[in-house]
């Protein structure tokens, strides 16, 4: 029983949510400089909530190297079968930003795999370049209502 109540309790978080989220969204495994990433969370507040989720058995973690990686864990009961089903409905649109994130985040990789930390140098570029881009859509619309 206290397995399911700590399952309950870890969905119970939206920071948790996204990130179970962003797993179940994506195949294989993300880095935490990934999730760190494309929530745009502390690496501290991240790896406490990825803590809470691998005690709740919810994730697994996979250490490659410097990389860790996380990933959902095979469902050994119908009741964790259920919850991730009950993800699956949440609408996209709950997460659009964390999601372009997350892709814009993946395209760092090389071979299939992590070679950037968090925040790093190409990732900033990334964000700046987003930033810019947002700031000039919203000048635009405003210009043209």
């Amino acid at each position: 029983m206290d397995l399911y109540i700590e399952q309950f309790k870890a969905l119970g978080d939206k920071t948790r949510l996204a990130i179970l989220w962003l797993l179940n969204s994506v195949p294989g495994d993300l880095c935490v400089c990934e999730i760190t990433d494309a929530i745009g969370e502390s690496h501290c507040n991240v790896s406490r909530h990825l803590k809470i989720l691998k005690e709740a058995k919810l994730v697994k973690e996979k250490k490659e190297g410097r990389w860790v990686y996380f990933g959902l864990m095979k469902p050994q009961e119908r009741i964790q079968e259920c919850l991730l089903q009950a993800m699956e409905t949440i609408p996209a649109e709950r997460f659009s930003r964390i999601n372009e994130r997350l892709k814009l985040r993946l395209s760092l990789r090389s071979g299939g795999r992590c070679v950037d930390g968090v925040k790093s140098d190409r990732w900033q570029q990334v964000i700046q370049f987003i930033n810019g881009k947002e700031i000039k859509e919203t000048r635009i619309n405003a210009e043209n209502p």
